[in-house]
């Protein structure tokens, strides 16, 4: 039972490092889980609770960051609200159309359409719109790292 488990969480954590890319799967959480089945196996033994709350939040936060950061990097290129908010729901709508390539271009395209609307130019939206581009892969370096951490840590404990 123990080694079954144990594969199984092998088998999460692999699969949450590849929901890092394919948003179909939620990478940083699925990471989690593989942690908490290899506690589960080895009786709550192979990790601290303080270290499993601390981990289960930081991949919430991870989580909730992958949203937020795409946005936010639209502003950090100076799109007004408009670009923000279109960065926002152009990557939710793009991720439930398009999956990861909707993710990247509606995030994109919500900020170029949020500054058109707002009354930017087409090269300002652009700027918007290439922020919101480099907040995405700045949000997917942030869960694969997490995911990559939290799989080396599984392996370290489950090898010892």
């Amino acid at each position: 039972m123990e080694l079954t488990l144990i594969i199984i969480g092998l088998l999460l954590a692999i699969l949450g490092f590849v929901g890092c890319l394919l948003p179909v799967l939620p990478g940083p959480p699925l990471s989690y889980i593989a942690l908490l089945v290899l506690s589960f196996a080895r009786d709550w033994q192979a990790f601290s609770i303080s270290f499993l709350v601390i981990t289960g939040i930081i991949a919430v936060v991870v989580s909730i960051l992958d949203f937020l950061i795409p946005p936010a990097g639209a502003k950090r290129y100076g799109a007004s609200r408009y670009g923000f908010w279109g960065s926002l729901i152009g990557m939710v709508l793009g991720l439930i159309f398009f999956s990861v390539p909707g993710m990247f271009i509606g995030g994109w395209a919500g900020a170029v359409l949020g500054e058109l609307y707002g009354g930017k130019t087409g090269k300002g939206a652009m700027r918007a719109g290439w922020g919101a581009f480099l907040g995405n892969l700045v949000a997917i370096g942030l869960k694969m790292a997490f995911s990559a951490a939290l799989i080396i840590i599984y392996i370290k404990e489950m090898i010892s």
